[in-house]
Parts: structure tokens; sequence; C-alpha cells
């Protein structure tokens, strides 16, 4: 099973709980002082909020996978595309434990591919994703608009 994966940052995480609690209709699954995550049959999705760094918003979109191979799967279909990924294996984030890779879009949006195989006290570290910025960057200026692409 699949879901699609939405975190955002919040100012107020109070409001924000009380607002996304009333919009799905149900409490969260899981609530911590900076955390709260849904995980949702209808429609399937894992929403989650915090109130670690960042602008208030959409921090990033994912998908959160069950098995390893799911995983795994996803990225091989992206790096045949020749797309940055950075791996993340048995990290810590969201008081989740989790194998992850991380991937921008060609608009530099940022995707979450994760598979959770337990449990966490802690939040756990903010991942460094600069090394995505720096590779589609690198990329972008590399690759004129019009011109076709030679195989990789």
């Amino acid at each position: 099973m699949k879901r699609l994966h939405i975190h955002l940052k919040t100012q107020d995480l109070d409001k924000t709980v009380g607002f996304y609690t009333a919009m799905f209709g149900k409490e969260p699954d899981r609530i911590e002082a900076d955390y709260a995550k849904w995980l949702l049959d209808d429609p399937r999705a894992h929403v989650s909020v915090s109130s670690h760094g960042g602008a208030p918003g959409v921090d990033h979109a994912g998908i959160s996978v069950v098995t390893r191979e799911d995983l795994d799967e996803i990225a091989e279909r992206l790096r045949a595309r020749g797309d940055a990924l950075m791996e993340e294996t048995e990290t810590t984030c969201c008081y989740a434990k989790s194998n992850k890779y991380w991937a921008r879009d060609p608009q530099g949006a940022v995707w979450e591919l994760f598979q959770t195989f337990d449990t966490s006290e802690t939040y756990g570290a903010e991942p460094d994703r600069d090394i995505l910025t720096e590779h589609q960057a690198a990329k972008d200026t590399s690759e004129a608009c019009c011109t076709p692409q030679s195989p990789s």
C-alpha cells in the first residue's frame, strides 16, 4: 500500500491540529508537543505538521510505502531518468525510524520517499537536502530548453 505524504510547517501547532482534525474528521494518529500525524484511508494520505524550522506552509510532499522493495523500485525509476537522490537508511525523523530517499522535481519541489519500520521517542534530525539543490542547479544550467537530450 502506498500513501501520498504531505508535511506542513506551522507556527501554531494547536490551531493547525484543530483545523486538520476538523477537516479530516478524526484526531491525529500521533501527537507530540511539536508534531502531529494523520494516517488517512479516505483519501489515502499521510499528513503531518511540525513546528520545526523553516517557513510555514508546505515543506515537502512524499510517498510512504510499506516495503523496502517498493521504496527501491521508485528510486530506480527516478535514477533511470538521471534524477539525483539522497538516500538515508535507518534514519530517525518525525518520531519514526525509516529508510528514505529525497528528490527534487524539475521545479525544485522536495519529495520524500520513505518506508517506516518502527516508531521513535524522539523527533530526530532535519535532513540536509542542499546536495539535491546543487545537483539540480548543475543539471538545469547544462540543459538548454530546446536541445534534444542525449540518452544517459
